[in-house]
């Protein structure tokens, strides 16, 4: 009895929404462009990381060859952005990465990508906001600062809250919220104007730098150093300068700088949250997120190139370095075209933050996970208006109150975990018979339906003719280990589907385990301890006996308009990178994001598990032995056991 309660306890946490993929039907308006979207993708990525990231990265991690860490960063983000692309292409549905999870591995899963794409989206609207206000505080000598810290200063608490209230934060949060509420068109018009603006100043900067930069720069020395900054001893000259030359840090400031260069890449992702209001999501949306991201990586490029041919990376500003460097050359005017372009990036950025912010509560509100009222919807605007509104009010008051340095990094945690959930996802259901949004059982994508076969086949008389039809489907193959290396058919089966759902989530936690490794005692892997390295070696054997398994079974037949290349492999390093990059983080980011995932478990476990769309979609009415579902068109059909 507590078996059969707790099996059905957890095919309510992992029951996936069944998709009806046509997009005739949608509440939103549909009027974005393929225009729009990349102006989204620009906008939102391309903020304030290309005035202030490049030169704390080219200064203290890689020098000039911070132009390479760019490169591995945008290497890293392609991989995410061509699975976000090709689930574009096959779900063309407002929720981005929470939709893709709930199609593909179940609703719990659904939830927590949900839950920390809220997470991410609240706090990065709220830290742009800040810099956004603490940019034009400089701009008129930190008048508004001194005026708010004289008259209305806080208490110290220790860095939760800020110094003072950010009144400028909060009307500026504020005014957005009413823009994005009034209509999607309008919103799309500003953003276009405003990235425009900021390319055209970052193509300034770029030109710039090429004609009054000096390529010796490029090949610094330590006496270089030594003149440079009145110096006269050397000792620990390295820590600080580096060896010089183009990669003064070597190899490994290179990749450090990555790592940090990967978090300016953040943002594309607001074009997934899209599909029911572009004109055309199957096209648009993998168009907008691969061109989105090839024009930040060159405007990446060719600022940190400039920036570094301009002046020595040593003597760089790293709160402003974009300004030093002008002045460093003696074009001293160009501050203000920088202080202009920065001030446009800011606000691109901060509306790509709060863009995807109220329709991935919307998406979560429409199908029960999230309060329902939440979903409501402007007649005239074809707005999420109250998810608007609410989640504005919420990223306002945190940008009014909080100091957000502490908090910033449980950004990371939710955007990587989205990024890595939509490439598992790209990878089983790329394995998977059928098509999403097929409700013939024959079509289904497997994960966990095998269970319910079962059930229907335990209920139903082989004469009856819904038995006969499972007895000619692939359900009657019958496993054996050959098929693991030797698949019988040439296309996707329900056991091969299964097959590659159980190798990918056993090389998601072997990979988890790894980088935990790699991460926690890389010194004493380095330094050749055996307890490790052989736990390295049998970690690393084991997920390429699952990367063997997964290549040998049959991919799917399916036509999309895009789709990711070179699986599995493509897929498995963003998954590998997405959570070594996870594993950076410090201990207390992942305390507050434990109480953070504790809070939504409880709104999970106490309302959405009960309220769920899916959950009463098909709720059985026992009739002797065989159950009948209610439909949504509250029609009657029996079926399977759930």
């Amino acid at each position: 009895m507590m078996g059969n309660k707790l099996a059905s306890f957890g095919k309510m946490l992992l029951r996936r929404r069944m998709l009806d993929t046509s997009q005739g039907e949608t509440r939103f308006a549909r009027c974005l462009t393929t225009l729009d979207l990349i102006a989204l993708g620009v906008g939102a990525t391309l903020g304030a990381g290309v005035y202030v990231l490049a030169g704390q990265v080219a200064r203290e991690k890689a020098g000039p060859a911070i132009v390479l860490s760019f490169l591995v960063a945008a290497l890293s983000s392609v991989l995410a952005g061509l699975c976000y692309a090709e689930f574009g292409a096959r779900v063309p549905k407002t929720g981005s990465a929470y939709l893709y999870s709930y199609v593909t591995v179940g609703e719990i899963w659904a939830f927590i990508t949900g839950w920390n794409l809220i997470l991410s989206y609240v706090i990065g609207t709220a830290s742009v906001a800040r810099a956004w206000s603490s940019t034009f505080d400089h701009l008129v000598q930190k008048r508004i600062s001194i005026f708010f810290n004289g008259s209305m200063s806080f208490p110290d608490t220790g860095n939760v809250l800020a110094e003072y209230p950010d009144l400028f934060a909060l009307i500026l949060v504020l005014l957005l919220t009413g823009l994005l509420a009034f209509g999607v068109s309008e919103s799309a018009f500003v953003n276009k104007i405003f990235t425009g603006i900021n390319l055209v100043v970052l193509t300034f900067v770029i030109i710039s730098g090429f004609v009054k930069g000096d390529t010796a720069n490029w090949n610094l020395t330590v006496e270089d150093y030594l003149n440079g900054t009145n110096k006269s001893e050397a000792h620990n000259i390295e820590k600080e300068f580096g060896s010089g030359g183009f990669a003064p840090f070597g190899f490994t400031g290179v990749l450090s700088g990555a790592a940090t260069c990967f978090y300016a890449f953040v943002g594309f992702d607001c074009i997934a949250t899209t599909s029911e209001e572009a004109k055309n999501p199957m096209r648009s949306i993998p168009i907008g997120i691969v061109a989105s991201l090839l024009i930040c990586f060159f405007a990446y490029f060719g600022v940190s190139a400039a920036l570094t041919l301009m002046i020595p990376y040593y003597k760089l500003d790293v709160l402003s370095p974009l300004p030093e460097a002008f002045d460093y050359v003696q074009w001293q005017p160009a501050r203000y075209i920088v202080a202009v372009g920065s001030l446009c990036a800011l606000s691109t950025s901060l509306l790509g933050s709060m863009f995807p912010m109220p329709r991935v509560i919307y998406a979560m509100a429409e199908d029960g996970l999230l309060f329902r009222s939440l979903s409501r919807m402007h007649k005239k605007t074809k707005t999420p208006v109250l998810a608007t509104i609410v989640s504005g009010i919420v990223a306002a008051l945190m940008a009014f109150l909080f100091d957000l340095a502490a908090l910033v990094d449980l950004m990371s945690i939710g955007t990587l975990l989205a990024y890595t959930l939509v490439a598992v996802c790209v990878l089983i259901l790329r394995y998977q018979p059928g098509s999403l949004g097929s409700k013939a059982v024959d079509e289904k994508p497997m994960e966990l339906q095998r269970l319910e076969a079962k059930g229907a086949m335990a209920d139903v008389d082989s004469g009856d003719e819904y038995g006969q039809e499972l007895e000619t489907t692939p359900l009657k193959e019958t496993f054996s280990f050959k098929m693991l290396v030797q698949p019988i058919r040439d296309v996707p089966t329900k056991i091969s589907g299964v097959i590659v759902y159980s190798a990918t989530g056993t090389i998601s936690v072997l990979f988890t385990v790894l980088c935990v490794v790699l991460s926690v005692c890389i010194q004493q892997v380095g330094m050749g301890n055996p307890l490790y390295i052989t736990l390295v070696v049998l970690l690393s054997v084991l997920s390429f006996v699952c990367i063997v398994i997964i290549w040998r079974q049959p991919q799917s037949k399916e036509v999309l308009s895009f789709k990711v290349p070179l699986l599995p492999i493509l897929p498995l390093v963003s998954i590998f990178v997405n959570i070594y990059l996870m594993m950076q983080l410090n201990g207390p980011t992942w305390a507050r994001f434990a109480v953070w995932m504790a809070f939504g478990f409880l709104i999970y476990f106490a309302y959405g598990i009960r309220n769920s769309s899916e959950g009463k979609k098909f709720e059985p009415i026992f009739q002797g032995k065989k159950p009948i579902y209610l439909a949504e068109d509250d029609s009657e059909h029996e079926g399977p056991t759930p």
